[in-house]
């Protein structure tokens, strides 16, 4: 079973429940208590992408920020872990509203073409920049990148603008 990276936009209030209780953070986490719209699913592209930023130009608060957007921060329930439902051995962590706007500037500030550019166009340079997982991605992988951190971005500048968290899990 593959696992991949998932995202959601929720309100504080929401996700105060989900803190308390574990059902509500199930119901999240089962994409049946949010908007489609509000759920994202980033597949396998946080390594990638994460390489690729700290290949960037960007400084270092801005590449910071920018592992925010994968890497925990505070588990919302640690009960949650021993659901019956639950299968994954990653927690599930949130950004709080203020934190998302922190991330979503940081987005803001890599250029969707300096995503571009740390590409290497040598194929054989791939896995040596980006990691091994770049080259099961296939393709024309820096216009794919390229997409992938712009709908990151659109996805978090949403958020902070409707002063949403962002929950993550790997699913």
């Amino acid at each position: 079973m593959a696992v991949t990276q998932q995202l959601a936009r929720i309100s504080a209030t929401r996700l105060a429940e989900c803190r308390r209780s574990v059902d509500a953070l199930h119901e999240l986490c089962s994409f049946s208590s949010t908007p489609a719209e509000d759920y994202l699913d980033m597949d396998w592209w946080p390594a990638t992408l994460k390489r690729a930023w700290a290949l960037t130009k960007a400084d270092g608060r801005t590449l910071a920020r920018l592992r925010r957007c994968f890497n925990g921060e505070e588990e919302v329930n640690p009960a949650y872990r021993d659901h019956p439902d639950t299968i994954w051995e990653h927690p599930v962590t949130a950004l709080e509203p203020p934190q998302v706007g922190e991330v979503a500037e940081a987005l803001h500030a890599v250029t969707p073409g300096a995503v571009r550019a740390v590409v290497p166009s040598d194929p054989d340079r791939i896995e040596a920049e980006l990691g091994k997982s770049a080259l099961a991605l296939g393709g024309d992988l820096a216009g794919r990148l390229t997409r992938e951190h712009t709908v990151l971005r659109d996805f978090y500048e949403e958020a902070a603008g409707r002063r949403l968290a962002i929950v993550r899990w790997w699913d």
